[in-house]
């Protein structure tokens, strides 16, 4: 569908009764991390601090990287994992996984770190009041990458997904590699077919045929309590972008003890459920939030999964395909839909209006302590939270798009996406005042005007005999933009 050339950016909407309010944390590619508060104010910018994501722990301090591989050479590896403090001192920084030697480059310790990492204390990174993450001490998991061989997979080398656990000293005392899992997936032999001849090769001319981009222990949840092992707090769940399946692994022996997907036309239960796409930050919600216990994700559509070719994948790669998206909050014993925002739930006519919530890649979602959630819809760069009801609260759209410097850098590639956002309490960040909660009215599309324009109640309106007409309205609202 198409986009308009000229539409607001900022905070758009905020009802500061219904909003479950604090700061936000987001990456703003080629910029830094960039903590806003509820009316879209900058409260802090980490400069240069890359984000895969960031994430913000008590007391104003930011995790995220110094740098990233060269495109060329790595395929989204960032060169490190670091904690700043408020004013960017590095408190605490891993980057000994893997010694890299590129070509025309020195040697150099790298993490290879990408999409997703965890702190001790907090099994998802965010906010409940039941889990907090360790500031000055603790393990951390990270999500990275290491390149592999297995003739049993593909003929290609393979730009495999690796979990690891590192202490705060930075020793790496547990890891577990996707490859060697090959067999517990689930994938059929028209699957393993097109595995095997195009692992999803990429810029390097490796394979990155999973392309997990989310991963997070479950944490205490009423599943383990009530006897079942599958969800034992230590469990890694994590999701495969390209293969289109959710999993949950036993920390202890690594095997698959809950998956879905490839599949999703093998039950009653997953045919309710639906074919499940291309999805970002599956994780279950921590205790102490409501909704705990279920499965959050975002499932993006788009285009993602290995099988039989048809019209849409001549080759069998990327097989299955959507073009809208949807937030999905799962039991994950009966694989019921708890709550859902769909294109539907936005206000949207289905079909044909589908693609108007639609974010093909990246995204992500966050259960809030109110019973709110926060979307990222990151194609776009939009942000918003909405209710149980779906009603938006909160809306802010990612400003920087082209933003040219003198010396010719442009952020974010000519996009103002955002990979992925997360929402935290003000006493997180103790450096500044609390900020004062102003709402923000929703504005009526056909009643907005930049200055100059002109009125639609201005026209002329001829009746036409048996045709129905329309409600001319003289009011709208005119927007003076200053700089800042």
């Amino acid at each position: 569908m198409g986009h308009p050339t000229v539409y607001p950016t900022g905070a758009t909407i905020y009802n500061p009764q219904k909003a479950w309010s604090g700061y936000t944390l987001f990456q703003v590619g080629g910029l830094g991390a960039l903590l806003i508060d509820m009316s879209g104010k900058e409260v802090q910018l980490w400069k240069g601090l890359h984000g895969f994501p960031n994430k913000l722990l008590p007391g104003g301090n930011v995790l995220g990287s110094t740098g990233e591989r060269k495109a060329e050479y790595g395929y989204q590896d960032m060169t490190d994992l670091v904690q700043v403090d408020w004013d960017g001192n590095i408190v605490w920084k891993f980057n000994r996984h893997e010694l890299i030697q590129d070509p025309d480059q020195p040697p150099q310790w790298m993490a290879r770190q990408h999409h997703d990492y965890q702190r001790e204390g907090s099994p998802v990174g965010y906010y409940s009041p039941e889990a907090t993450p360790l500031v000055d001490r603790g393990n951390t998991l990270l999500l990275t990458h290491a390149d592999v061989a297995n003739t049993d997979i593909s003929d290609k080398v393979l730009v495999d997904d690796r979990i690891i656990e590192v202490t705060w000293d930075g020793e790496i005392v547990w890891e577990w590699n996707v490859n060697e899992h090959f067999d517990e997936f689930g994938f059929d032999e028209a699957a393993k077919n097109i595995i095997y001849r195009d692992p999803n090769i990429v810029r390097t001319g490796k394979g990155d045929w999973m392309h997990i981009n989310s991963m997070s222990t479950l944490g205490q949840n009423k599943h383990y309590d009530g006897g079942d092992e599958r969800f034992h707090p230590d469990n890694i769940i994590w999701d495969s972008r390209e293969s289109n399946i959710l999993a949950i692994i036993s920390k202890e022996t690594g095997k698959i003890v809950w998956k879905l997907g490839p599949l999703y036309n093998t039950s009653d239960a997953l045919k309710k459920l639906g074919w499940i796409i291309g999805q970002h930050h599956v994780h279950m919600i921590p205790r102490g939030l409501p909704g705990e216990g279920n499965i959050l994700l975002f499932d993006n559509g788009g285009w993602a999964g290995y099988g039989l070719p048809n019209p849409n994948s001549p080759t069998g790669r990327q097989n299955a395909k959507r073009d809208y998206s949807r937030v999905l909050e799962l039991d994950p014993i009966s694989l019921e839909i708890v709550w859902q925002y769909t294109p539907k739930e936005a206000g949207f006519v289905e079909p044909l209006d589908s693609s108007r919530f639609y974010s093909p890649f990246i995204s992500g979602a966050q259960r809030l302590e109110n019973g709110n959630t926060l979307i990222t819809e990151g194609s776009n760069g939009r942000i918003f939270e909405v209710t149980e009801k779906h009603e938006i609260v909160w809306e802010y759209i990612n400003p920087y798009i082209e933003v040219e410097q003198e010396q010719g850098t442009v952020y974010n590639g000519r996009l103002n996406m955002v990979y992925r956002a997360y929402r935290y309490p003000y006493d997180w960040v103790p450096q500044v005042d609390k900020p004062a909660e102003t709402g923000i009215e929703k504005i009526i599309p056909k009643h907005f005007r930049v200055p100059g324009a002109a009125d639609i109640g201005a026209a002329k309106v001829t009746e036409v005999a048996g045709v129905g007409g329309y409600e001319s309205k003289d009011n709208f609202c005119v927007v003076t933009f200053e700089a800042v």
